[in-house]
């Protein structure tokens, strides 16, 4: 259980999904691991948050367990989109711990939002990758199929095809120099994706795909800080068991950090 998550369904505001894919992985494997490794990292967390005033175990969030993968990855999406789909019926919002990017794709058919944001180091804008069209380097092009408009945040790395495709007017990217300049001036109902590589590997070796040049944990945060108060879901995805924990730390804190922020805003 994550730490904290202690309320019943019934009464709950926001639920925890662990979602353990790691089928389409393409260099390190281990997002398997993820939500176990999230849920062990936020252990040593303070339950209280002086920026907010509030104590993350008084905010109703509850631990659904994870939604274990099947050998099917289209499958496995559509049952993990019910049990999102549930949730949000019930006026809880969903936060997902990933198991790879891919996931992000149940949670955004669940939830029907306008925009989607992604912390990403890549664009993952490719129409297939290796032959499969439901990838963790499809997905966000997936994600166009159901929003009206993505904003990749951190991106520094993708193929040729994805970077054409960013041209169109519905894909906003900004690279890392400016991210923390950034305003999330957004339109309608958003869901936030975080990626953890968005991070430079430095602070979060222990994921996927890693690439240089990237985000600091504070960036992150000051995004995720930002976004909250319009978004209808998160995630935090990509979490390997390759490093120290770091990876997992910050996911773990990114999360905590939602939930601080979307329940001031709330209130």
């Amino acid at each position: 259980m994550f730490p904290g998550a202690t309320t019943d369904r019934t009464d709950a505001d926001y639920a925890l999904v662990g979602a353990p894919l790691d089928a389409t992985t393409s260099f390190r494997p281990g997002t398997r691991f993820g939500p176990r490794e999230v849920r062990h990292a936020a252990g040593g967390f303070e339950d209280f948050d002086h920026h907010t005033g509030r104590s993350f175990s008084d905010l109703a969030v509850h631990d659904h367990g994870d939604v274990h993968p099947r050998a099917d990855v289209d499958e496995y999406l559509e049952y993990l989109r019910g049990t999102l789909a549930d949730y949000a019926v019930e006026g809880t919002v969903p936060l997902v711990v990933g198991g790879e990017h891919t996931v992000a794709l149940a949670a955004v058919r669940a939830l029907e939002p306008d925009v989607a944001v992604v912390l990403d180091a890549h664009l993952d804008l490719r129409e297939t990758y290796a032959g499969a069209g439901t990838s963790h380097a499809t997905v966000t092009r997936r994600l166009l199929s159901v929003v009206d408009e993505v904003v990749v945040l951190g991106a520094r790395a993708g193929s040729q095809e994805g970077w054409e495709r960013a041209e169109a007017d519905d894909v906003t990217v900004v690279g890392p120099d400016a991210v923390s300049e950034w305003e999330p001036e957004l339109e309608g109902d958003v869901y936030l994706s975080v990626d953890v590589d968005a991070a430079d590997p430095g602070y979060a070796p222990g994921t996927g795909t890693p690439e240089p040049f990237g985000l600091e944990p504070a960036t992150m945060r000051g995004v995720v800080r930002g976004v909250a108060p319009r978004a209808v879901g998160f995630d935090a995805v990509e979490v390997n068991d390759r490093d120290d924990g770091q990876a997992a730390t910050l996911a773990a804190k990114l999360l905590r950090e939602f939930v601080f922020a979307h329940a001031a805003a709330d209130a």
